[in-house]
């Protein structure tokens, strides 16, 4: 025999593999990677980002009507007590004024008394007023601004300019730019010529 090696195999017969390792490749390619999150746990941590969202909204809701809350309190408050100081500062005021009524109720020898009580009511007045930046409007002189002004009638005359103030009937009052009160005045008005008085009392006589 010759000395040919009988592991001789014919080249169109397959190489044979194991079946269990061929069935290790396929599962270990089909089984879903160890990083990827099973929907379960996405579900949690979905529902715990909800939770924590709601919680932050609901803190955030709480926090606004406090707030709320205490901007009607404090507006509430201002409203009641915003004239606290200038009530108190005007109460000696008002006590000044009852004594001097009451010294005018004893006697007519109160008289000098009570006259200068009152003129020391005035002064504190003024200086109450002065604390608070309320302003006395006296525009005698002054052209007419109805913004600031009341006018109670008009007057002709030649002296003074038309629709400037000749009297103030009654001082007004502004609280920093805010007109408290308004003066009420007399205007003057620019006095008709001679024809235009002779046909208005022909008119009235007829």
């Amino acid at each position: 025999m010759s000395g040919h090696n009988d592991d001789t195999r014919n080249p169109n017969e397959a190489e044979d593999i194991p079946l269990t390792d061929h069935l290790q490749e396929e599962s270990a390619s089909e089984a879903p990677t160890a990083e990827a999150a099973s929907p379960q746990a996405q579900l949690a941590e979905a529902e715990a980002r909800a939770a924590e969202n709601w919680d932050q909204l609901l803190r955030a809701r709480a926090e606004m009507d406090n707030i709320r809350k205490r901007a009607e309190r404090e507006v509430s408050q201002a409203r009641k007590y915003g004239l606290e100081n200038i009530a108190r500062e005007l109460l000696p005021i008002y006590d000044s004024l009852n004594l001097g009524l009451a010294e005018l109720d004893k006697s007519e020898a109160g008289l000098d008394t009570a006259r200068e009580g009152m003129r020391l009511i005035t002064q504190m007045m003024t200086k109450v007023f002065e604390q608070h930046a309320i302003v006395e409007i006296d525009p005698t002189g002054e052209p007419f601004d109805p913004e600031a002004h009341q006018a109670m009638s008009m007057q002709e005359t030649a002296e003074q300019a038309p629709n400037t103030v000749l009297q103030v009937v009654q001082k007004g009052y502004r609280l920093n730019d805010r007109v408290l009160r308004p003066a009420m005045v007399i205007v003057a008005r620019a006095p008709q010529a001679p024809a235009d008085a002779d046909e208005n009392s022909q008119g009235g006589a007829s």
